[in-house]
């Protein structure tokens, strides 16, 4: 059990005789402009066995070996060789958060959004696995040639498993989605898959990012303080880490760019050392956000050189800088702000991945004859369809539409700026495809030679008007002559990461990638309600990483489909489904409201009335929701008992039947209430998801199993606990809200359930 001994006052001591313990003296500054700067700390390294004892030796060994100077230079992202120690030079910036990325040629998945929204962990962790096996057949390779490149090593900085709190953050589709049960679940899939099931050889080193409340607004973000409870801190911000930190021993952990309550998240104590390494006993390494340390000193303010800010990192637990600030760590160790112990402490994390990844003479990967013929082969890009398929979801289909009967389609009109864009299928973060298949090309395909597909761009995707010199409006009238020579009308608009991303990268007048609103942008709506007037049928297909205010649509369109970004050849899946190869079968992992009116501040990290836990607000799309092709009944909701004890485990089952003609994936979802919930705390919230693959006309037994965890409630101290009393528990197809079952026409059954006893604290 880990241990943890704070300015040597008092220890909290459970230690096997075989634990190999560090312990970190450093004499506290009086200043307190340097909160908790420089404190003694300890904690077990070994923790249960989770990493053997002969790596962490073997490190110990190696980094003994090193000068001072040699330790410093591991600490930078792009690592020196030290060639009398057999160590070759490591570049630790990798990405791969929906495939290898920025790195030549790969296998591009859905990006993150899409990918969350099947809802299903055997998915993500095969797609996880594919990932790491480009990536690791790409490194075999670069590391023959000698090439220890940017984007070409095993540290991957994926997954991001931030909060999707507010649908204006532009990296929002980065990540799972706003629930924090289903990031979790994701999220530990994804690094399954990447990181493989032996932690002492590592297939490659996943990262969970950015550690913690992080979620805009991307303008700010580098002086920006967030400041929230205790109570949303552990029920919303943290919980998808724990889980990624405790549960899926996930190998590094990034930080933020901004202050969590006054901390610099990159060097805060609270974060680092209170939580990440004393309360969850990570033995992992952390990693600064490129150049966040640089924020301490010049936008933060709470450190005053570079010297103090690499200090301030180093002794709070940061291992590795993206960035320059630790060039400056021999000046700040001899102005005495840091000591050898402190980056010795550091490196030996740093070596111990390194072995575990296989790069050592002495500790060769399993991996190493993974051949680059494996990279974009027609397994994985068949595997990205497939992914792009169950993350597709039908929002409308009124009079069932949809699927299109190609027999009965002469003329199909494919319209709006992301009809044929590349930009539109992949996301950020994203590496090179050999083939796209954009929606106008995958429909081109689908249909073949004897059907006339015609193809207006329609407007840009944010400006007036396609052509420097034109004027407004330049491609309307194209658009108006294509749907009115057409039998129905694809209209495939939204946004793309050009404008809907990370600061820096998302380069336009849209708030630094924040969205200003969830309308469409540009001309986009004014040319929907153009289009429409014309009278044909319209199937709106939206292309986009994040919730857009689909109301007008909703009210007026034919039918809505979120395609996320699907990937290289998403357009492949999204004519498929137009054209009923299969069903769709994605759920929302995000809440599509109405508007923006009832969204508190952006800047505001207080959860209340923010996402389905929270919010008061009507959905137009609630989280969890999306049609099929085919008819699915719930019967013979049942809990196993209808009185517990704290602390039981609790199953709940239904009878699915699917009464359609369609086989489908059926994402059950199990969502919880405590009735007497508190004004601070969340109603139903997501607690267990099964998926079953149901063939036409089969019936088949839904059964989900909730553990105490599932009946844990935070306190406002941000204590677990469970808590005896009368809860609400669903099975169905989504929510048990009033939306949901509006949408679906059918009522979801829900549940009561008594629990007695005493109020348990258990461990988060």
């Amino acid at each position: 059990m880990g241990t943890r001994i704070r300015n040597l006052l008092f220890w909290h001591c459970h230690i096997r005789s075989d634990c190999i313990i560090t312990i970190r003296v450093i004499e506290k500054r009086k200043n307190a402009q340097y909160p908790a700067m420089y404190t003694g700390f300890g904690y077990c390294r070994e923790d249960c066995g989770k990493m053997s004892k002969e790596t962490i030796q073997q490190a110990k060994e190696l980094v003994a070996k090193m000068t001072l100077s040699e330790k410093m230079g591991q600490m930078l992202y792009e690592s020196p060789a030290i060639e009398r120690l057999g160590i070759p030079a490591y570049n630790w910036w990798n990405e791969a958060l929906h495939g290898v990325a920025r790195a030549g040629v790969a296998t591009v998945f859905p990006q993150a959004i899409g990918m969350a929204a099947s809802f299903d962990e055997k998915l993500i962790q095969e797609t996880g696995d594919i990932v790491s096996t480009e990536g690791r057949a790409k490194f075999n390779e670069f590391s023959r040639r000698g090439d220890h490149g940017i984007y070409k090593g095993l540290t991957f900085w994926a997954p991001n498993i931030n909060i999707f709190r507010d649908p204006r953050w532009g990296r929002g589709h980065e990540t799972y989605g706003e629930d924090p049960y289903l990031t979790s679940r994701l999220g530990m899939a994804y690094i399954k898959g990447l990181q493989g099931e032996d932690r002492e050889n590592l297939k490659s080193a996943a990262c969970a990012k950015h550690f913690a409340v992080h979620s805009g607004p991307e303008a700010l973000r580098h002086h920006f303080d967030a400041k929230v409870s205790l109570h949303d801190m552990y029920d919303t911000y943290l919980y998808a880490f724990a889980r990624c930190v405790k549960d899926a021993h996930v190998e590094a952990v990034m930080g933020a760019y901004n202050r969590v309550n006054g901390e610099p998240a990159c060097g805060s104590h609270t974060l680092l050392k209170d939580i990440l390494r004393g309360e969850w006993r990570f033995e992992g390494h952390v990693v600064s956000d490129c150049w966040a340390i640089n924020d301490f000193h010049l936008n933060h303010k709470v450190t005053a050189d570079v010297e103090e800010s690499a200090a301030l990192a180093v002794n709070n637990g940061c291992d590795l800088n993206c960035g320059s600030a630790f060039l400056h760590l021999e000046s700040a160790y001899e102005r005495g702000l840091i000591t050898e112990e402190a980056i010795t402490e550091a490196v030996e994390r740093l070596m111990e991945v390194r072995i575990r990844l296989g790069m050592m003479e002495n500790h060769p990967s399993p991996y190493e004859n993974l051949s680059y013929e494996l990279v974009e082969c027609d397994k994985h890009t068949e595997a990205s369809v497939e992914m792009a398929r169950r993350g597709i979801v039908l929002l409308k289909n009124k009079d069932k539409l949809l699927p299109l009967d190609k027999d009965k389609i002469n003329t199909i009109a494919v319209i709006g700026p992301n009809a044929n864009s590349r930009d539109a299928l992949v996301g950020n973060y994203v590496g090179t495809s050999s083939l796209y298949i954009t929606p106008l090309e995958g429909i081109q395909r689908y249909l073949g030679s004897g059907k006339r597909v015609i193809y207006a761009e329609g407007c840009d995707l944010y400006k007036d008007k396609v052509e420097f010199l034109a004027e407004k409006n330049d491609r309307f009238e194209e658009a108006v002559i294509a749907a009115e020579q057409a039998d129905v009308v694809v209209m495939c608009l939204g946004l793309d990461a050009t404008i809907e991303g990370e600061e820096g990268d998302a380069g336009n007048e849209y708030a630094s990638g924040d969205k200003p609103s969830l309308r469409l942008p540009g001309l986009q709506q004014e040319l929907l309600e153009k289009i429409t007037a014309i009278g044909k049928p319209v199937i709106l297909v939206v292309l986009a990483g994040s919730a857009m205010d689909l109301s007008w649509a909703d009210k007026n369109v034919d039918a809505v489909i979120d395609a996320w970004y699907p990937g290289a050849r998403g357009g492949r899946a999204i004519a498929e489904l137009i054209f009923g190869d299969y069903s769709p079968s994605g759920k929302l992992p995000v809440t599509f409201y109405e508007d923006e009116t009832e969204l508190p501040e952006f800047t505001d990290y207080s959860m209340s009335n923010r996402t389905y836990r929270y919010s008061k607000a009507r959905a137009l799309y609630p989280f969890g929701y999306g049609l099929k092709y085919t008819d699915i009944e719930y019967s013979g909701e049942t809990l196993d008992r209808s009185c517990a004890s704290v602390g039981d485990e609790i199953t709940i089952s239904a009878q699915v039947s699917n009464n359609g003609t369609y086989d489908v994936n059926e994402i059950v979802q199990a969502y919880i209430k405590h009735v007497d919930a508190l004004d601070y705390e969340p109603g139903f919230q997501l607690k267990g998801i099964q998926v079953l693959r149901l063939k036409a006309g089969e019936t088949a037994h839904a059964e989900i199993k909730l553990d105490n965890r599932a009946f844990g409630i935070i306190t406002e101290e941000g204590k677990c606990v469970l808590r005896p009393g009368k809860y609400q528990i669903s099975i169905g197809a989504g929510q048990p809200d009033a939306r949901t079952q509006e949408l679906y026409g059918c009522r979801t059954e829900v549940l009561e359930l008594e629990i007695s006893g005493t109020e348990t604290e258990i461990e988060f």
